[in-house]
């Protein structure tokens, strides 16, 4: 066993099934004598149902990755070069593969046998943003082996939306049109920072769930250690029950054994008197 081929094997698993297949995993390390191994492989994290269904697009679905993947470097260097037009364009690309690459994992996982509900959706699209933002995030993606959702930065799907880009107004345009394209500016602008403050709010509300759902890993850990612990303590008390079995039958045999030698003893003291009378 090597730790490589176990991990990816059980980050294809469903999240239902990571556990025991985890903990089983672990024992036939432990079995086999490699402590290191089988406590590097309890230590995994069963994925959350977004990170799964995560996992699945890439693994099901290998040849979405490099183009999610160059749409993001395109999208940060669009940033970088402060390029309205081709961060609009980018930002059209940007809705449109997120949505259907996010309704690919609904489908995948329902094709898999666990349908996911919208929220998991908007969870794998909220992935996919962060997969676009940040370089790192992109290359934890596309190993297919997330245990969480990942998170864009704040504000970065309200910059990239076409809508956000401001665009400047044609040469001649008049005062009022001006005015109107001001005004339009700064809803967007407006529109902006309310995108940033919900998406702050939504961060905040994935932390916290991403917390319950470490505390119960780390449950779920301790009981399937618990569990792992009780086992061996139920083998020992049988070797226990069966060495004290054995220690009485030892001793049973033992008296047995001394009472047959010494009534032999007699025998042959009785038989040797009996001769010297002679």
């Amino acid at each position: 066993m090597d730790l490589e081929s176990i991990t990816d094997e059980l980050y294809g698993l469903a999240p239902a099934d990571f556990t025991a297949a985890r903990n089983e995993r672990a024992a036939a390390a432990r079995t086999a004598g490699d402590r290191e191994l089988a406590a590097r492989i309890q230590a995994l994290r069963r994925p959350t149902l977004s990170a799964w269904a995560s996992n699945l697009l890439v693994r099901r679905q290998p040849e979405q990755v490099q183009p999610l993947i160059s749409l993001g470097e395109g999208m940060r260097r669009a940033h970088r070069d402060l390029d309205g037009e081709q961060l609009r364009e980018l930002g059209r690309r940007q809705h449109d593969l997120v949505g259907a690459l996010g309704r690919q994992a609904k489908q995948l996982a329902a094709d898999a046998g666990h349908p996911v509900s919208e929220d998991v959706q908007h969870e794998v699209e909220r992935t996919l943003h962060a997969v676009l933002a940040d370089p790192g995030a992109a290359q934890e993606w596309a190993a297919g082996r997330l245990t969480k959702p990942l998170s864009p930065p704040v504000g970065f799907t309200a910059a990239t939306a076409p809508d956000a880009v401001p665009q400047k107004a044609p040469p001649g345009s008049s005062a009022d049109e001006r005015k109107a394209e001001e005004e339009n500016a700064a809803r967007r602008a407006r529109l902006a920072r309310a995108e940033q403050e919900a998406k702050a709010a939504e961060q905040e509300a994935l932390a916290r769930e991403e917390e319950l759902a470490q505390a119960g890993a780390r449950l779920e850990e301790a009981e399937g250690e618990v569990a792992a612990l009780a086992e061996q303590l139920k083998e020992a008390k049988e070797r226990q029950k069966a060495a004290r079995e054995a220690v009485v039958t030892a001793r049973d045999r033992a008296r047995e054994a001394g009472t047959a030698a010494r009534k032999a003893r007699r025998r042959a003291e009785d038989a040797a008197g009996h001769a010297d009378g002679r």
